[in-house]
């Protein structure tokens, strides 16, 4: 009998997670910009990533496209879409940093957009387009403490159709990390729900781009 019932438990419990995180299963998506010099500080240096290396020059990379319900998030999907190839991760390390992200954000993302890889690299590159970076951030030349709300303030005067609630500064270790922008499944701005937001309203340092 209790064989019978740990059996029974486990199906409840593997039938609500598959449900939770169904593919396609989701409200709206979140895009994710890390500012490289930040990530490099925090993670990349340690790891040796290439996208350190400051004769790369860059500003903001994409994290990801997140599908996102609007109480928390689905991860890890099962999907019947094949995943992408090495070359096809490779092909989107101008975005991400590296193919190996790419495919990081495939596996754990893209598998829960419904989506084949190709059609969300590509839906994920259109957010990324349409996203204006402010060009006053990439100008830095030293370390800046500033609070953080300078930083969004920066992103909805580049991006007149976007707004405050739709837009969320993270940090990490004191230091201005990403930006998350909340888009519909259209890719039209809209409000994030309060599981996505995480804003840091406090001071943080913003470091010149690498």
């Amino acid at each position: 009998m209790r064989a019978l019932l740990a059996a029974v438990f486990a199906w409840v419990l593997g039938g609500a997670t598959a449900s939770a995180d169904q593919a396609g299963a989701f409200d709206y998506y979140v895009l994710a910009l890390s500012w490289n010099a930040a990530w490099c500080a925090v993670e990349g240096e340690a790891r040796g990533a290439e996208q350190c290396d400051p004769r790369h020059d860059r500003g903001f990379t994409l994290h990801g496209l997140w599908p996102q319900h609007e109480d928390g998030w689905p991860e890890y999907c099962a999907t019947r879409a094949q995943d992408p190839s090495r070359a096809e991760t490779g092909g989107e390390a101008d975005l991400y940093g590296s193919g190996g992200l790419a495919w990081h954000q495939w596996k754990k993302h893209g598998r829960c957009s419904g989506l084949s890889s190709k059609d969300y690299f590509a839906l994920a590159r259109e957010a990324y387009r349409r996203v204006e970076r402010p060009e006053v951030l990439r100008q830095l030349d030293r370390p800046v403490e500033l609070p953080a709300r300078v930083v969004e303030e920066a992103f909805l005067e580049s991006n007149p159709d976007l707004s405050g609630p739709g837009v969320a500064i993270r940090c990490r270790e004191g230091l201005v990390y990403e930006v998350r922008v909340c888009l519909t499944r259209g890719l039209q701005p809209r409000a994030c729900s309060a599981s996505a937001a995480r804003d840091c309203r406090g001071t943080a340092t913003l470091l010149p781009m690498r």
